[in-house]
C-alpha cells in the first residue's frame, strides 16, 4: 500500500489539523495573562516567542472552553491519523546509509525534529490530558517550548514538500480509490523518493481499507474524547477523559479538577476566622463571610474551562462583582488585581487578573453556586469566576484581593 498517494492523504490531513491545534495551544497559553508578570508565566524566558500575547477578552464567556475544547479534541483525534503518516514513511526514517551527504545530513536532522517534535507534542498533551505528570519538569515549559520547534521543523518540512504532496494527490482519484477493493489493489507506480517498495508483495489491505481503519479509529477517539468538552448526555461518553462523570449530585454536583484535601486545604484554615481581605489605596480592610452576603449580590450563568480540555456547563454563581471590591478598596479604575488563595504555596496558589476581567459585570468573587453555598471543594468560602478565563485562574479558597493601578 505504501506510497506518495496514501502519505499524501495522511499528510493532508495533519496539514489542515496541526495548525488549528498550534493555534489554540498558543491561545490558550496567552489565557493565561503570562506577560503580567512571573507569577502567571510558566516559561520564564520566552523572549521573542511572546510576541504575539495580547489581552485576553472575557467576551464570549465560552471562548476559552472552545478553543481548549478544540485544542485537545483534535490532538487526541489525530493520533491515528499521525501515527499512519509515520508509518507510510518508516522506509525513508529508517533508510541505509543513515547520511550519505551533508545535504542528505541536514535533511536527516530536519526530520529528526520533526518527527521527534511531533510525538514529544502528542505524548505530553496525552500525559496532560490524563493527569499522568512524569515530566522532569513544567508541563507548560516543555510543551510552549516543544511546541516552537515542532512548528518551526513543521513549516520547513511542508515548503519542501507542498509541490510533491499535492503532485501526488491529483495522479489518483479520490472516488476511484475509494472503490477499489483488495483484489484489485496494486502498488503505486515506482518513485524516485522510495516510499514505493522495489519488490512489493501482495497487499493484505487496500488503501481504501487503510483510509477507513485510520477514520474509524479519528472517529473513535473523538466520540471518547469531545463529550468532556461538550458537555450534557455526551459527557459518559468521554471514556477517556478524567472527568466523564459529576462527583455527586445536588447543586454543587459538577467537575472538580482537584479537591482541597489533594491540595493542602483544610476546614480548620477555612473556619470562623476567615476574612477575605481588600487592599488598594488606603489602608486594608477585611469582611467576614457573613459580612460579604449582606453586601448587594450579583449573579452569572458561567461555565469553567480547564486545560485539561474538559469544562462544565454553565453554573449559576451569585457573590460580589469585581469591579465592586475594587471600588470599596479604592481603586474604581484598577487596571489589575492579585487574587492570593489560602491554599498552600504552590502553582496557582496566586494569580493576576487584567483590568478588562475586572470589570466584566459577569466576573465575580462567588459566595453561592446554584442557590446553594459553595463546597469547599467549589472554593469555599469564597472564589474568583470570570468569563473566558482558564479554570485554574478561576482561584478558589480566596483570602486576599490585591487591586492595582
Amino acid at each position: 500500500m505504501r506510497g506518495p498517494w496514501l502519505t499524501s492523504v495522511f499528510g493532508l490531513t495533519l496539514l489542515i489539523g496541526i495548525p488549528l491545534i498550534f493555534v489554540t495551544g498558543m491561545l490558550s497559553y496567552a489565557a493565561y495573562n503570562p506577560d503580567l508578570g512571573p507569577l502567571n508565566d510558566q516559561t520564564p524566558g520566552k523572549g521573542v516567542l511572546g510576541f504575539y500575547l495580547f489581552d485576553w477578552p472575557t467576551h464570549p464567556a465560552w471562548l476559552y472552553r472552545l478553543t481548549q475544547g478544540l485544542h485537545v479534541t483534535l490532538g487526541v483525534s489525530l493520533v491515528p491519523v499521525l501515527l499512519a503518516k509515520l508509518w507510510s514513511v518508516i522506509p525513508k526514517l529508517f533508510g541505509w546509509p543513515p547520511v550519505r551527504s551533508v545535504a542528505h545530513a541536514m535533511e536527516r536532522l530536519s526530520l529528526l525534529t520533526l518527527v521527534g517534535g511531533v510525538i514529544f507534542e502528542f505524548l505530553t498533551g496525552i500525559f496532560n490530558i490524563q493527569l499522568f505528570y512524569v515530566f522532569p519538569g513544567s508541563f507548560y515549559t516543555l510543551h510552549f517550548y516543544g511546541a516552537w520547534v515542532f512548528i518551526a521543523a513543521f513549516v520547513v518540512h511542508v515548503s519542501f514538500r507542498f509541490t510533491r504532496m499535492t503532485r501526488a494527490l491529483r495522479s489518483r482519484s479520490v472516488a476511484a480509490e475509494l472503490r477499489t477493493d483488495l483484489a484489485r489493489t496494486r502498488p503505486e507506480p515506482s518513485d524516485p523518493y522510495g516510499l514505493v517498495a522495489a519488490a512489493p508483495q501482495a497487499p493484505t489491505m487496500s488503501r481504501r481499507g487503510a483510509v477507513a481503519m485510520v477514520g474509524s479509529g479519528s472517529l473513535l477517539l473523538l466520540v471518547v474524547t469531545a463529550g468532556q468538552s461538550i458537555g450534557g448526555r455526551l459527557r459518559e461518553s468521554a471514556l477517556l477523559a478524567p472527568h466523564n462523570h459529576n462527583p455527586g449530585s445536588g447543586p454543587n454536583g459538577f467537575q472538580i479538577n482537584k479537591t482541597a484535601a489533594a491540595v493542602g486545604v483544610t476546614r480548620a484554615r477555612l473556619g470562623p476566622d476567615w476574612r477575605l481581605e481588600l487592599s488598594g489605596h488606603g489602608p486594608s480592610v477585611a469582611f467576614s463571610r457573613a459580612q460579604l452576603l449582606t453586601m448587594r449580590q450579583h449573579a452569572a450563568m458561567l461555565p469553567i474551562a480547564c486545560v485539561e480540555g474538559w469544562s462544565t456547563p454553565d453554573q449559576h454563581w451569585s457573590g460580589l462583582r469585581l469591579a465592586d471590591l475594587a471600588a470599596m478598596a479604592g481603586l474604581p479604575h484598577a487596571s489589575g488585581v492579585l487574587v492570593e488563595s489560602v491554599q498552600p504555596p504552590g502553582p496557582y496558589s496566586s494569580v493576576l487578573l487584567r483590568g478588562n476581567q475586572i470589570h466584566d459585570p459577569r466576573a465575580l468573587l462567588a459566595l453561592r453556586v446554584n442557590g446553594a453555598d459553595l463546597s469547599i471543594d467549589h472554593g469555599y468560602p469564597a472564589r474568583v469566576i470570570v468569563p473566558a478565563n482558564p479554570g485554574v485562574n478561576n482561584t478558589k479558597w480566596v483570602h486576599r484581593l490585591t487591586f492595582r493601578t
